[in-house]
C-alpha cells in the first residue's frame, strides 16, 4: 500500500467518524425537540379544555382558596396594543423588559370578576411596576372605585410594596391594610402642567416658526412662540388641576379615614414631618397614617402566608396572578340578545389606518363604526374617546361615520375617558348622548398649524435657495430651507380659520348650541369633565357602564350584551400569552424582570423613538390640527 493510499484510508475514517458524531448529536437534538413538542403539546391540553365547534373559551386553572395578585407590570391605558404571544415568549426568553399597556378596563373586569368569584379569597395589591400618564386620572379613580366596591364583598384587600408613587397610592389607599418596606417612600406632589419653552433658543438658531391658529386658550405652539406660560393657559391650566388635586384628597382621606387636609398638609409640609422622625420617608408615611406598617418584603410575604395560607411551593402566599385571572376569565354570552357595540378610539387620531393601542387611524375606527352600523344584531353604539385629538380632517371622516349610524337609526352615546379633547371633542359632538368622568380633560375647541423653516440659519453658513416658477405660489416648493411665501401663509391661515369656524358648526349642531356660544366656550381652552357639564359641553357624569346602560335606554333594551368592535385573540393565542407569563413565575424570573432597573442608554433611546413617533402623528392632508397638546 503506498503512502498516498494510507494517508486516503486515514482521513476517510476521519471523515466518516466525524459524520457519524454529528449524525447522532443531530439524532439527539430531534429526539430532544420532540420530548419539547410533546410536553408543550401536553402543557396547553391541561391548561385547555380545547375549543369544542364555535366555542371558543379557554380555561385556565384557578386554585380554589387563593387570592387574586394584581401585579400589573405596564402603563395604564384606554386600550392596549395587541402583543403578539411569540414576541412576548422571546422577550421573556432573553430577559428583555420592554414596556407593556395594561388596559384599564382589563384591570376593572379582574377585579369585578374576583368579587363574585367564590374560588378568589381576597384582593392583594402590589403595584411597584404600575405607571400611569399625568392625564390618566380618570382610569386611576375608576379602578379605586372598584377596588372599594371589591371590599364591600367581606373579602380582604391588603396592599403591599417598596415604594408608592402617587398615583399607586390612589388604588393603594382603598385596601383595608397598607405595608411598605422600611426603606421605602411615599411623595405626594398634587398635579402640575410645567412646558420647556424654547423661542429665544430658536432665535438664537435662526429657525423661523410658522404659527396658524384661532382661539385665546389654544396654547399647543407656545412652547415655540414665548419664553413662558402665558396668562390665560396658566389660568386654563390651573382649573382642571384644582379639581383633580380635590378629587384625589376627597378620595384619599375617605378611604384612609384621614381627617380633613391631612393630604394638603402631607404635601405641602413634608419637610417639617420629616424633621419630627430624623428625617426617615417611612416613618413620615406611618406617622401621618398613610401606611399601616412597616415591613421588609420577606415580612411582607410572610403576613400574606399567614394571613391567606401557602402556595404551592410552600413559600409565596397561594395566589393567582393578573395575567393568568386575566385569561381564566370566560365570557358568558350565549349569543341570543341583542347587542351594544363598543367601538374605542384611543390614542391621537391621525389619518388613515393605525394599530389599537398606538393611535386612532380615521378609517380604522370609521371602518368599526361601519361595521356596527351594518350588523343586524347590534342596536346601539358606544364611541368610547380616550384622545388628545390630531388631524382635523381623520376627526371629521370618523364623525361622518358617526352620523351615518344616527340616520340607520341606531342611537350612539359618546363616553369620554381621560382625554376627549380637541378632535377628540369634535367626534364625540354629535352623539345622541355624551358622558364623561367628573376628571375627564375635555374641550380644547380650536385648530393650529405649526411648523419650522430654515432660510436664516442656512445662509449662516452660506446656503441659500433660488429658482423660478409659474405662479406665485411656486416658491413654497422651496420652503424649509427657502422662506413660506406671504402668500401660502396668508392661505393656510384662512385654512385654520375656516377649520375653526367648521368645528363650531360641528359642536353646534351636534349639542343643540348657539354658534356664538360655542365659540365663548371654545377658543381652545380645555375643561374639566364636571364644569363641561355645567356648559353644556356633556350631557351627564358616568364611567363607561354608565354610558352603555344609557345606550341600552335610548334603543329600548332589558336584555343585552355588550360586544367589542376589535380583532380579538384566539383561543391559542390566550393560552400562549398565559404560559409565556408562567414560565417567568416558574423560573422566579418575573420579580427580577419587573424590578430591573432601566439603563440611561435604553431610557435615552426610548425618549428618542417617543419624539420620532410624536411627529410621524402630525399627518392631516390639509395640516390642520385640533389638538391638545397642553392635555397629556
Amino acid at each position: 500500500m503506498s503512502d498516498s493510499d494510507s494517508n486516503f484510508t486515514v482521513w476517510s475514517f476521519f471523515k466518516g467518524f466525524g459524520k457519524l458524531i454529528i449524525g447522532i448529536l443531530l439524532l439527539i437534538q430531534g429526539l430532544i425537540g420532540l420530548v419539547v413538542v410533546v410536553l408543550f403539546v401536553g402543557v396547553l391540553l391541561s391548561v385547555s379544555n380545547g375549543v369544542a365547534g364555535n366555542n371558543d373559551k379557554v380555561t385556565v386553572a384557578v386554585p380554589d382558596g387563593a387570592v387574586l395578585h394584581l401585579d400589573p407590570n405596564g402603563v395604564l391605558v384606554e386600550q392596549a396594543e395587541t402583543v403578539d404571544p411569540f414576541d412576548v415568549l422571546l422577550e421573556e426568553a432573553y430577559g428583555r423588559n420592554e414596556p407593556t399597556q395594561i388596559a384599564v378596563h382589563d384591570v376593572v373586569r379582574v377585579i369585578r370578576n374576583a368579587k363574585e368569584d367564590k374560588r378568589i379569597k381576597g384582593l392583594v395589591l402590589d403595584l411597584g411596576a404600575l405607571q400611569a400618564s399625568p392625564s390618566s386620572a380618570s382610569k386611576l379613580h375608576y379602578i379605586a372605585k372598584e377596588i372599594a366596591a371589591f371590599k364591600e364583598s367581606g373579602k380582604k384587600v391588603v396592599a403591599i410594596g417598596d415604594f408608592y408613587s402617587q398615583d399607586q397610592y390612589l388604588l393603594a389607599a382603598n385596601a383595608d391594610e397598607i405595608y411598605m418596606n422600611d426603606y421605602g417612600n411615599i411623595v405626594l406632589y398634587g398635579y402640575g402642567r410645567y412646558a420647556t419653552f424654547v423661542k429665544s433658543l430658536l432665535e438664537k438658531l435662526k429657525i423661523t416658526s410658522h404659527v396658524f391658529r384661532v382661539g385665546t386658550f389654544k396654547s399647543a405652539v407656545e412652547p415655540f412662540l414665548r419664553d413662558d406660560m402665558s396668562p390665560e393657559a396658566k389660568q386654563a391650566n390651573q382649573a382642571y388641576l384644582d379639581v383633580l388635586w380635590r378629587e384625589y384628597i376627597t378620595v384619599v382621606e375617605g378611604a384612609r379615614g384621614l381627617q380633613a387636609g391631612s393630604i394638603e398638609q402631607y404635601a405641602n409640609n413634608l419637610g417639617a414631618i420629616m424633621e419630627t422622625v430624623d428625617g426617615d420617608f417611612a416613618k413620615a408615611a406611618v406617622e401621618t397614617g398613610l401606611v399601616d406598617e412597616l415591613k421588609s418584603r420577606a415580612e411582607q410575604n410572610k403576613y400574606l402566608v399567614d394571613q391567606f395560607g401557602a402556595g404551592h411551593d410552600g413559600e409565596s402566599f397561594k395566589r393567582v396572578g393578573y395575567r393568568r385571572y386575566l385569561t381564566a376569565i370566560d365570557e358568558d354570552r350565549d349569543g341570543s340578545n341583542p347587542n351594544i357595540a363598543v367601538v374605542t378610539a384611543s390614542g391621537v387620531i391621525v389619518d388613515g389606518e393605525a394599530p389599537r393601542g398606538q393611535a386612532a387611524g380615521g378609517d380604522t375606527i370609521a371602518a368599526l363604526l361601519k361595521k356596527a352600523r351594518e350588523d343586524d344584531d347590534v342596536k346601539a353604539v358606544v364611541l368610547r374617546v380616550d384622545s388628545p385629538g390630531g388631524s382635523a380632517f381623520a376627526s371629521d371622516i370618523v364623525r361622518d361615520e358617526l352620523l351615518a349610524i344616527k340616520a340607520a337609526g341606531k342611537p350612539v352615546v359618546a363616553s369620554m375617558g381621560s382625554l376627549a379633547a380637541s378632535g377628540g371633542y369634535w367626534v364625540a359632538a354629535s352623539a345622541d348622548e355624551i358622558w364623561a368622568a367628573p376628571m375627564t380633560i375635555t374641550g380644547s375647541i380650536g385648530i393650529f398649524g405649526y411648523f419650522n423653516t430654515f432660510e436664516n440659519t442656512a445662509a449662516e453658513v452660506g446656503v441659500y435657495v433660488d429658482g423660478v416658477g409659474t405662479t406665485s405660489l411656486a416658491p413654497i416648493l422651496a420652503t424649509g430651507i427657502g422662506p413660506l411665501p406671504d402668500a401660502a401663509a396668508d392661505i393656510i391661515q384662512q385654512s385654520v380659520e375656516n377649520g375653526y369656524d367648521r368645528f363650531l358648526t360641528v359642536v353646534g349642531e351636534g349639542r343643540g348650541l348657539e354658534k356664538d356660544y360655542v365659540d365663548s366656550v371654545g377658543q381652545g381652552r380645555v375643561w374639566i369633565g364636571e364644569r363641561a357639564l355645567e356648559l353644556r359641553l356633556i350631557d351627564k357624569l358616568g364611567d363607561l357602564d354608565d354610558a352603555i346602560a344609557s345606550a341600552a335606554v335610548l334603543a329600548k333594551l332589558e336584555d343585552y350584551d355588550v360586544v367589542e368592535m376589535e380583532e380579538k385573540q384566539t383561543p391559542f393565542e390566550k393560552i400562549i400569552g398565559n404560559l409565556s407569563s408562567q414560565a417567568l413565575v416558574v423560573t422566579g424570573l418575573d420579580d427580577k424582570i419587573r424590578r430591573r432597573h432601566v439603563t440611561a442608554l435604553e431610557k435615552f433611546i426610548g425618549e428618542a423613538e417617543h419624539q420620532i413617533e410624536f411627529f410621524e402623528q402630525f399627518n392631516d392632508p390639509n395640516a390642520a390640527y385640533a389638538r391638545c397638546l397642553d392635555c397629556q
